[in-house]
């Protein structure tokens, strides 16, 4: 089955066969991006229309640079979707997955590339008027309502209607299902099954999803803080500023909610000591079968390999059964190793062991809705939030998939909270509170509450952290270190 890159680059090279002296570039997300896909297509598509070879002079690619040059003097080649391609000129452009650029950076960067138009190659040298000349080709997978994308595909169909010279096309899984291309109808409602409903309205259905209106944050500034390059299994290192917030379900139902951990790493300015950032290296699924005992070990062992200072878990509802399986002495139950026995900072309930360690808050949620919503918003809003990066599938290699929980995992459960946060709107209660709700009622939203109180809980309490009051050496060792609640107070 051809997909739409593999008739975006054949109908490329196409154009630079009919057109001499013609440049065209492939752009993605990132230029090593572009440079794999116009190889991968390239090579698939000599290999059906081996005829086609006739045409090229030269086809060279390298890390991160893919170049065709045709007899004719066209050249077809790639680019990223980013300032670094800023001042590059070329007479066409087609933009793989156009949903995850701005428009600032399509406006100032990408826009000006096709700035100069094609002459013809003769005696007069002219622009022909006839030809489609500075075209900028948009192909991507439906996104999110409200992402400059939305905006601008609106825009285009408008255009379209009123013949002004733009064209939009698109078609969901019944067109190919219908010409008996790819899978049967029987095996696409099987996905429709597996796959979260956002995921498959985008990927197969071509439906923009999200709320457009009263969205809990602006589309564009949360696919910004998609910026983090790497994620991470552990830290487990001192100096290292850790914290983990979890969301508590507990059903027999495997389509119930999954209760969720997600890990958050602050990044300080050196001088001030002021939040710059906070990191989201990973987040865990728990198993929604799990009783609270084996979930209260699983939330233990994610605090020692991140070596993290607090954890922050919903005491409401059914986060009340953790919080007391938290306040109980663990052991692994693979390796037997002692997991500890916490107490928490914020109330009164009493750990099974007196010198239990001070390093769980119960988060009321409920009782701080409005604070929890609004200090999520403005982390967001401010860029200080950064999250993995959005991967393709394609962009994983085989070192990768000999360890998906650790090279892969974290980006699909990241790509799992994006679609979360974008089923969010913003609801003013009477009261002139804040609330939210979802806009698909089917879809969860654990990844996002368990991140909202790990934002709440730092924003409000570790801000600013405050100097450590030294010891007398020959008093160290009877001293004994300020528990979290007191530092906090």
């Amino acid at each position: 089955m051809y997909g739409k890159t593999f008739d975006e680059v054949l109908a490329s090279i196409l154009v630079c066969i009919f057109y001499p002296e013609i440049t065209i570039s492939l752009t993605a997300q990132t230029k090593e991006n572009a440079a794999d896909l116009l190889k991968d297509k390239y090579e698939e598509i000599m290999r059906f229309y081996p005829m086609l070879q006739n045409e090229i002079a030269k086809a060279s690619f390298a890390k991160g640079d893919a170049t065709i040059k045709f007899v004719n003097g066209a050249t077809l080649d790639n680019l990223a979707n980013a300032q670094s391609s800023k001042g590059q000129r070329r007479k066409r452009m087609n933009i793989e997955e156009s949903a995850l650029i701005d428009d600032a950076t399509f406006q100032d960067a990408l826009k000006p590339i096709v700035e100069v138009p094609r002459v013809c190659v003769g005696k007069y040298s002219i622009t022909d008027p006839e030809e489609l000349n500075q075209q900028i080709n948009f192909f991507t997978t439906a996104g999110f309502k409200g992402s400059d994308e939305y905006e601008r595909s609106v825009r285009m169909c408008k255009d379209m209607i009123n013949l002004k010279g733009t064209l939009v096309l698109g078609s969901s899984w019944w067109l190919p299902c219908y010409y008996g291309r790819g899978s049967t109808k029987s095996q696409i409602f099987q996905k429709k099954q597996e796959m979260s409903s956002v995921a498959f309205a985008q990927n197969y259905e071509s439906k923009w999803v999200g709320s457009s209106d009263g969205a809990l944050v602006d589309v564009n500034k949360l696919l910004n803080c998609r910026t983090l390059t790497s994620p991470a299994v552990n830290y487990n290192k001192y100096e290292e500023e850790n914290y983990i917030g979890v969301d508590v379900a507990r059903s027999q139902k495997t389509n119930n909610n999954q209760s969720s951990i997600v890990v958050g790493r602050v990044i300080r300015n050196r001088e001030s000591n002021r939040i710059k950032s906070i990191e989201i290296p990973n987040i865990i699924s728990v198993a929604n079968t799990l009783n609270f005992t084996a979930q209260a070990c699983l939330v233990k062992k994610t605090k020692i390999d991140f070596n993290a200072k607090m954890v922050i878990v919903d005491g409401n509802g059914l986060g009340a059964g953790l919080i007391d399986e938290l306040l109980k002495d663990a052991y692994d139950p693979v390796t037997g190793d002692y997991l500890g026995c916490w107490n928490t900072v914020n109330t009164s309930n009493e750990p099974e062991i007196k010198e239990a360690e001070s390093c769980l808050f119960d988060m009321k949620a409920q009782g701080n809705q409005s604070k929890v919503i609004t200090d999520f918003i403005d982390i967001v809003d401010s860029g200080r939030l950064r999250l993995l990066a959005k991967k393709s599938d394609s962009d994983f290699t085989a070192k990768d998939r000999s360890d998906p929980t650790l090279h892969i995992l974290p980006y699909v459960q990241t790509d799992l909270l994006f679609e979360e946060i974008a089923n969010l709107k913003i609801r003013y209660m009477n009261n002139n509170s804040l609330s939210i709700e979802r806009v698909v009622k089917k879809m969860d939203k654990d990844r996002f509450s368990a991140l909202s109180y790990l934002i709440y809980y730092i924003v409000e309490f570790c801000s600013y952290t405050k100097k450590q009051v030294e010891v007398p050496k020959h008093t160290l060792s009877l001293a004994r270190r300020p528990s979290i609640a007191s530092i906090y107070r």
